[in-house]
Formats: C-alpha cells, sequence, structure tokens
C-alpha cells in the first residue's frame, strides 16, 4: 500500500454561536449597558471524524450544504485548528478551497499569479518558468493584464485552478471550484486532476456532482451534520447519499 499521507483522529471543531445575537453594533453596546447578557451555544461542525488517505488516492467528499465539507478541508490546510483530536499531513498541499481566497482583486491577473503563487510556495524564478503555461491553461488571454474585479466568477475559478496545479504539490484540495464556469473547461481540469492521480498526487474533492465524484475518486466520505455517515467505495456511497 502507498504511504499515508493524511491522518485524522477523533478530530471535532466546536464553535460558539450566540443565541441572542445583536443585529448592530449600536445594539450590541445597549445589551452591555443594560447588563443584559448574551448567551451563547456550542456547535459542533465536526465530531469525531477518523480519515487516512494515501498517496495517490482521490477522496471524494460529499454532503448537504452545512454538512462540514469545507470545515474538514481547511483543518487539513491548516487554516483552522481541531477543538479535538489530531491531524497529520505528510506532503505539501495545494488548496483550492475558496474562491478568489490569496487572490487582490484590485491587482491584474498577471500579479495576482505572482501573489498567489508565492503564498503556495514558489520562488519569484520558479514564477517565471511557469507563467506561460499557467496563462494559456486559464485561457485568459489578454484579460491577465486587467484587474480581477473585472473577471466573472468563471474567471477567476480558471485562474485560482491553473495557479494551484502548477504548483507541484503532492496534495490537492478542491471545494467546489469547478461549480462555475463552462463544462469544456471542467472537463480540462478532470483530465488534469486525473493526470496528477496518475503521478501519484493525492487528492481531495468536494463537489456537489455526483457524476465528477465517481468519474475521479477512488473513495467517498459522506458527511452528514459534521458526521461521518459512510465510507467506501464511490458508487456505493453515492446510491446511498442520493436515496438519504
Amino acid at each position: 500500500m502507498n504511504k499515508l499521507v493524511i491522518k485524522i483522529n477523533g478530530l471535532s471543531i466546536k464553535y460558539r454561536l450566540a443565541k441572542e445575537k445583536p443585529k448592530t453594533l449600536q445594539e450590541y453596546i445597549i445589551h452591555r449597558l443594560k447588563g443584559r447578557r448574551i448567551y451563547y451555544e456550542d456547535f459542533w461542525a465536526l465530531r469525531d471524524i477518523n480519515i487516512e488517505v494515501h498517496e495517490g488516492e482521490a477522496l471524494g467528499i460529499i454532503g448537504l450544504n452545512g454538512a462540514g465539507k469545507s470545515t474538514l478541508l481547511k483543518v487539513i490546510a491548516g487554516v483552522l485548528k481541531p477543538a479535538e483530536g489530531n491531524v497529520t499531513v505528510n506532503g505539501k498541499i495545494a488548496p483550492l478551497i475558496e474562491l478568489g481566497a490569496g487572490f487582490d482583486m484590485e491587482l491584474t491577473g498577471k500579479e495576482n499569479i505572482y501573489l498567489n503563487a508565492s503564498i503556495l510556495g514558489l520562488s519569484r524564478k520558479e514564477i517565471d518558468k511557469k507563467f506561460d503555461k499557467i496563462v494559456e491553461f486559464s485561457e485568459l488571454g489578454e484579460f491577465i493584464h486587467s484587474p480581477l474585479k473585472s473577471y466573472s466568477s468563471g474567471m477567476i475559478s480558471r485562474l485560482g485552478f491553473s495557479i494551484a496545479t502548477e504548483v507541484d504539490a503532492e496534495i490537492l484540495i478542491i471545494d467546489e471550484i469547478l461549480a462555475v464556469g463552462d463544462e469544456r473547461f471542467k472537463k480540462k481540469c478532470m483530465e488534469r486532476m486525473t493526470g496528477f492521480k496518475k503521478k501519484g498526487s493525492t487528492i481531495l474533492f468536494v463537489s456537489h456532482s455526483i457524476e465528477e465524484v465517481e468519474r475521479l475518486c477512488d473513495r467517498v466520505l459522506w458527511l452528514d451534520h459534521g458526521r461521518s455517515r459512510m465510507s467506501g467505495d464511490p458508487k456505493s456511497v453515492t446510491e446511498e447519499y442520493q436515496k438519504a
């Protein structure tokens, strides 16, 4: 069996939610001045998650909105810290978790390539070498010299994917990044991810598209209200998910 690259034991993430949340800062101050207490309750976004992912494996993560999918990816990417449990990651990560994350909307596409790629760990010389490939794959053409605030969500998605997949990361994390954009470009992205998998890269893939999950992934984790409801081969898990 290939080496273990992600190991998660007893992972739980907790948020404190206000039961009686003031709508404005003024309302909050008035509550405090009057001595009115604001009560909180614990919300468990993830509860007792256990996962092992091996090198070269593509793990699909499915579930309804609010099931904890994005939260799980953020923990693996190191954006969030667990309230309970342990997370071990062995390998360089390229995360595509939020559309436009790491981008500056006032800068041009070209400037954002250098900004985002440097955040992902590339040097200036490395970005220089990869720049033409990034622009070519993104199909942005002359738009690469326009500020990102003029881009559509699909254009931003294409740029983000093109940068992340030129970083040569061992682990690629993708969260609904292919939900925007045209079908032809989605197919192109799926082909690139399949190529990464063949080279031994590990992929964590969140998508509401059951077809995409079944096509790309070796195994699927179904999250339901922050808990692992089922894990196994894609067909078995997705069939049960669609029945629920």
